[in-house]
């Protein structure tokens, strides 16, 4: 006998059985739409491959889908998300590249958000998020109305840094459709894959469902009037780089390295990467760019220094400034009290304002329609 409000993929293959799937006539299951399913506790995530074209058409399927879903016992959070693919015969015919480059479809703003701005990294392990986190404080600190989206899906850090544990209630949007309610610490709004799951779980999921996920934490929360949404990206430059790429209209993106060679070579990756699907380089922060000995006073330069400034004019975009390696950061970052908030007079938190008012001089009033990727 099956354990009571377990759901399996067969209960969730059951219910879509009900649901019509692109064309109109085949159960989505049966369709070769349906692009990905899984569960998370009481939680249903699944894709659904369409023709980008037919988007608008085929919200309604979605919607049933949902219905569907949320109906079986046991479930109390569906995300049913649309994946556009590439209209078929769309693209280079089988002889080599075409004359015309194939365009992705543009992404739509979230309605009450002015500029959405991704932290990035090409490398894991540089401060990333840290960066994230406090630069999102500074630019409250200096006025605007911030929210943070963490869209790492597989190492969510936004719970920890922000000492937030609770989860996402629900609520009625204005469409009528359901949508969670952002977490909230330090005045700011907060969303993260980290609040749904527990923190110990391990996140196997497939690029559709890593879309899915990001999809649904950027349209189906209730953000409000925001001025900047800052996204904590996870390091590299795949799924989730290209999901919010396309997805919606970047204002721009920060790039955070360490000094060493090492990561500046990741760096310059994930650089070249905004810039090919036209999202503006606002600039690069070099992380832990020195060490100051708490005993002795001492400057060590532990991943050398300067590296990221070098980078930075050498591919002609911005040097936002330095944060040094220092245990106060570390060490209320890992307590959840993050130093912009902590300390805000301090000369750690004047770093973090400091790049906070670079940003908002390039971003003040420029806003940009949502970026066209081109597919060579």
């Amino acid at each position: 006998m099956k354990e009571q409000n377990v759901i399996t993929e067969k209960d969730i293959i059951n219910a879509l059985h009900t649901v019509l799937g692109p064309d109109g006539k085949t159960p989505l299951p049966t369709s070769g739409a349906l692009s990905g399913l899984t569960t998370v506790g009481s939680k249903v995530f699944v894709s659904i491959a369409i023709d980008a074209a037919r988007q608008v058409e085929m919200e309604p399927m979605r919607r049933n889908a949902e219905a569907a879903l949320r109906a079986l016992p046991g479930v109390t959070n569906v995300a049913v998300t649309l994946t556009a693919d590439r209209p078929q015969g769309a693209g280079a015919p089988s002889g080599g590249p075409g004359p015309k480059a194939q365009a992705a479809t543009k992404g739509q703003a979230i309605p009450g958000i002015a500029r959405i701005i991704a932290v990035a990294s090409g490398k894991g392990g540089v401060g990333k998020s840290t960066t994230a986190v406090n630069l999102a404080l500074a630019l409250s600190a200096r006025g605007w109305r911030v929210g943070v989206l963490d869209a790492d899906i597989y190492g969510p850090s936004l719970p920890r840094l922000f000492g937030l544990t609770g989860k996402p209630q629900p609520a009625t949007g204005a469409d009528g459709g359901k949508k969670m309610l952002p977490l909230e610490a330090y005045g700011l709004k907060v969303m993260s894959i980290g609040f749904l799951v527990a923190e110990d779980t391990a996140m196997i999921w497939r690029g559709p469902m890593v879309m899915s996920a990001l999809t649904q934490m950027m349209r189906e929360v209730v953000w409000g009037e925001l001025d900047c949404l800052i996204v904590d990206m996870p390091p590299g430059t795949g799924d989730a780089q290209l999901t919010m790429a396309q997805g919606v209209p970047l204002a721009g993106a920060v790039i955070v390295s360490t000094p060493q060679d090492l990561a500046l070579l990741d760096a310059r990756r994930g650089i070249a990467m905004f810039q090919k699907v036209a999202v503006p380089v606002l600039g690069i922060v070099e992380n832990m760019s020195y060490f100051l000995c708490p005993h002795c006073g001492g400057r060590s330069d532990i991943f050398a220094h300067g590296g990221a400034r070098h980078e930075a004019e050498r591919l002609g975009v911005p040097f936002l400034g330095e944060v040094p390696l220092h245990m106060t950061i570390r060490e209320m970052s890992d307590a959840g009290r993050p130093i912009v908030a902590q300390a805000p007079q301090g000369e750690h938190a004047a770093a973090y304002l400091a790049i906070a008012d670079q940003v908002m001089g390039r971003l003040e009033g420029a806003q940009r329609a949502a970026p066209r990727i081109v597919i060579q």
